[in-house]
């Protein structure tokens, strides 16, 4: 320990040194920069120097030449590490003159074939396959005393992967049908993650699935890099030879396009299976844009914005579809995202401004809600991803603000629990609205209830459901698919009664209407479930009677407005305003 003296010396000096640092001169402060100055030069100069990119003795190179014809051996082992290059058994493919990075007829090798795996493999055992590359008359195998280590190269790679065993679907027939009960329906779906999984009762059981395509593919990428600057994104799969420094050409397993439906689980009633082999170039490019994407991928997975089977659907889209008719997808998605938010922001700013009921249906717009709370229920009962469920909760969260502006809102607080007391608005209640409403509703909602219990009595008798809580949210969303027009039909009918509509947020239906058309498109297109292509032709026909209401019952510009103005009032005032300012440009101009 220090003697107190010190301490206090130490104090005083730290006295001193602050208040010099309170009052620095410039002299001081130019010392300061000079000694940074000099102090950052021999720093940079003798210990963190940069590479100079024109050396050559910094930079590593591709060991091989474009276009460098390369021999190929592909063989089958239970074991990761292979040696055994003299077991004929084990190879199942060879090719000669490959030539390397050129794109040709003689570049891409194919090879269909039969496997015939063996009893290890199929109780959840391991195969790799082991790809090897050399320059035309080398060989491969390092025990041979003509083995040159420069001249070849190769890696490994699994045939045969585990994941989570094919989830079952847990649904049955709540009427306790044995046909149905005992049936069990496999999720195409090949889980990945182990956390949809944890939610599941019990171990998680893995099984291994055989991968019946293996594409091997060399990139083309003759790229001087610097030894300490080897992009991130490419340095994990760079073979780096130790002696030279230099690299060998990158092997990539393009599994890109291999789709997990396409897998096959291994068990003993497997007795043979399909293994599609091919060999060729990769651009550089196309080989960062493959990685890219599945490092996306995998991103938003992990956030919970993208469900496991959601990017497989995703690239089959671009497998199985006409590229002419993926640009036009692609354009009319746009167009239908434009129209959606301008038919929000429409739809929002009408009920923000609205002051009166008078000529809109109330009851449509609880009924509304209704429906959107019963499909945010069913999509949360189904595993949704976070992202659609935040569209459909806030959309309910729209819905009920409607009705706060539809209705007057009260919270009664007489019982123990307080509840919500609706209560119709002046406007609404007072006039010839509420009766039509009242009226259309009625008998709309006894054709509407019989669709939904025939529909939930088909549901239970030839369904399976997973709970009564999932029937029942399940019968419901179906009705709400199928029957949801109904909840435009009120509108239709006041319309009708009123001979007017000049009360509807026009603006708002028509980019509606916009994306109905957009949504008729897509029906034909892509691949969707018969209940939404059937919602998607219904909302044309009720739009069109729309459009035959709008042209049946023009403006009346005689009508006087809840200001107390009418179309001729406004179309006299611009009249007059416009003579007006005749009138003061004739006087500038003389």
């Amino acid at each position: 320990m220090a003697p107190p003296a010190e301490g206090g010396g130490g104090g005083g000096g730290g006295g001193e040194q602050q208040q010099q640092q309170q009052q620095p001169s410039i002299g001081q402060t130019i010392t300061g920069i000079i000694r940074m100055a000099v102090f950052w030069y021999f720093l940079s100069r003798f210990l963190f120097s940069p590479k100079k990119p024109s050396d050559p003795s910094l930079q590593i190179s591709n060991l091989f030449q474009k276009g460098e014809p390369l021999d190929m051996w592909l063989y089958l082992s239970e074991h990761e590490k292979f040696s055994d290059f003299g077991n004929e058994r084990a190879l199942i493919w060879q090719e000669t003159n490959i030539p390397y990075a050129v794109w040709g007829p003689d570049s891409t090798r194919k090879l269909s074939l039969k496997y015939y795996p063996s009893v290890s493999l199929k109780h959840n055992g391991s195969l790799y396959a082991h790809v090897f590359f050399a320059r035309s008359g080398y060989t491969p195998d390092p025990t041979d005393p003509e083995y040159q280590p420069l001249a070849a190269f190769g890696k490994s790679n699994p045939v045969v992967i585990y994941s989570p065993k094919s989830k079952f679907d847990k649904k049955r027939s709540l009427l306790g049908n044995s046909k149905d009960s005992n049936e069990g329906e496999a999720v195409s779906e090949v889980a990945e993650d182990t956390e949809l999984e944890s939610k599941d009762d019990g171990p998680v059981e893995w099984i291994s699935y055989w991968k019946p395509n293996v594409t091997i593919n060399l990139v083309d990428d003759f790229t001087r890099y610097s030894l300490n600057a080897i992009p991130p994104n490419i340095a994990p799969y760079m073979n780096i030879e130790p002696k030279t420094g230099n690299y060998y050409p990158t092997i990539f397993s393009n599994e890109f396009w291999l789709l997990r439906d396409k897998l096959i689980p291994l068990n003993d009633t497997v007795t043979e299976l399909p293994l599609h082999l091919e060999v060729g170039p990769i651009s550089m490019t196309k080989w960062q844009i493959f990685l890219q994407i599945d490092q996306s991928f995998q991103i938003h997975r992990s956030y919970g914005s993208m469900l496991e089977g959601e990017a497989d659907e995703l690239k089959r889209v671009f497998l199985e579809g006409n590229p002419y008719l993926l640009v036009i997808t692609m354009v009319v998605s746009m167009l239908h995202s434009i129209f959606d938010f301008l038919a929000f922001k429409n739809d929002i700013q009408f009920w923000r401004k609205n002051k009166s009921m008078e000529g809109l249906s109330a009851k449509s717009v609880v009924v509304s809600f209704i429906s959107q709370l019963i499909v945010f229920l069913y999509l949360l009962d189904n595993d949704t991803s976070w992202m659609i469920l935040a569209s459909s909760g806030i959309g309910c969260c729209i819905e009920f603000w409607k009705i706060g502006k539809a209705m007057h809102i009260e919270i009664d607080r007489s019982k123990k629990i307080p509840l919500l007391r609706f209560r119709d608005r002046e406007s609404y209640a007072r006039n010839k609205t509420k009766e039509y409403d009242d009226i259309a509703m009625k008998y709309l909602s006894y054709v509407l209830f019989f669709l939904v219990a025939c529909s939930s009595i088909y549901s239970l008798m030839y369904e399976r459901h997973k709970s009564w809580y999932s029937w029942i949210l399940s019968s419901l969303t179906q009705c709400v698919y199928m029957f949801g027009f109904i909840m435009m039909c009120p509108q239709l009918f006041i319309n009708y009664k009123l001979k007017s509509v000049a009360h509807l947020p026009w603006r708002q239906m028509t980019y509606k209407f916009l994306n109905t058309i957009i949504d008729d498109l897509f029906a034909f297109v892509i691949k969707m479930p018969t209940l939404h292509r059937l919602s998607v032709f219904r909302d044309d026909i009720i739009f069109l009677i729309y459009l035959y209401q709008r042209w049946k019952y023009p403006v009346d510009h005689k009508r006087v407005n809840e200001f107390g103005f009418g179309g001729e009032d406004e179309d006299q005032a611009s009249a007059s305003t416009e003579g007006a300012d005749r009138k003061v440009d004739e006087k500038k101009t003389n």
